[in-house]
């Protein structure tokens, strides 16, 4: 396969694909206290899903999965974290995708690869929505972001997958926010502490929520930041491992 080729999807035979596994993004958006999640609307059709593909032949599943989000938000070097497989037979439904391609012009026949029945392997991403790009895909209107509360009625197990993804992300959260570049360098407490409250969709303590942090050793303190008013001024603080060699 020429490095950088990627084959037709809709070919019936799937030439050039791995059959029966899929790819589905979960991809938070973060900013402001605001948690959002990345859906794409297909043409035509009033549907609405996650961003997902599918595997190349000759490609690594982490790298499939990276090209899929790459793809969709026009962000680079993303951290994904592979959190789930859904295999439930419950899950099957070729109509989704039979809707999908008849919107888009294309008569699939009954034993089309699309139409069988896939195992997804999920992966979840945590950005700032606010330097995201989203870009639909071309059986898509629109790739938007929305609020987790008022989220449209998903296609399949969609929402059971946002579901999963979440409390995997909430449960991991204090291992792998650093990964997730969120923050500037340099930040406040405060700063820190809405992350987490966002997320977690919970309020914390101040001075808890500071003894917290602090006996994860994985913070540092830094200084103070300038405010002009230097006895009120909050401590900067860093992740340890952002500055270790």
């Amino acid at each position: 396969m020429e490095e950088g080729f990627i084959p037709d999807v809709t070919r019936a035979n799937g030439k050039g694909y791995i059959h029966s596994i899929a790819i589905d993004a979960v991809i938070f958006g973060f900013h402001d206290r605001q948690l959002k999640v990345l859906l794409l609307e297909y043409k035509s059709t009033n549907l609405f899903a996650l961003p997902g593909g599918f595997i190349m032949e000759k490609e690594d599943l982490n790298n499939a999965a990276t090209r899929v989000v790459t793809h969709r938000t026009g962000l680079k070097n993303i951290f994904l974290d592979q959190f789930y497989a859904f295999g439930n037979y419950s899950r099957y439904d070729p109509q989704p995708l039979k809707t999908i391609m008849t919107a888009n012009g294309i008569t699939p026949g009954d034993k089309h690869w699309l139409l069988g029945r896939f195992i997804t392997v999920g992966y979840y991403a945590l950005v700032d929505f606010t330097k995201a790009v989203p870009a639909p895909d071309g059986a898509s209107d629109n790739c938007k972001w929305y609020d987790l509360n008022k989220l449209p009625k998903l296609m399949l197990d969609h929402k059971v997958i946002i579901k999963k993804a979440l409390e995997c992300l909430q449960v991991s959260l204090d291992q792998k926010l650093t990964g997730f570049n969120l923050l500037p360098e340099y930040f406040t407490m405060g700063e820190l502490q809405n992350v987490y409250e966002t997320i977690l969709g919970k309020k914390f303590l101040r001075a808890a929520f500071q003894r917290k942090m602090l006996g994860l050793g994985i913070l540092e303190r830094v200084s103070k930041k300038f405010t002009g008013k230097a006895h009120k001024a909050p401590y900067l603080y860093r992740f340890v491992s952002a500055h270790k060699a």
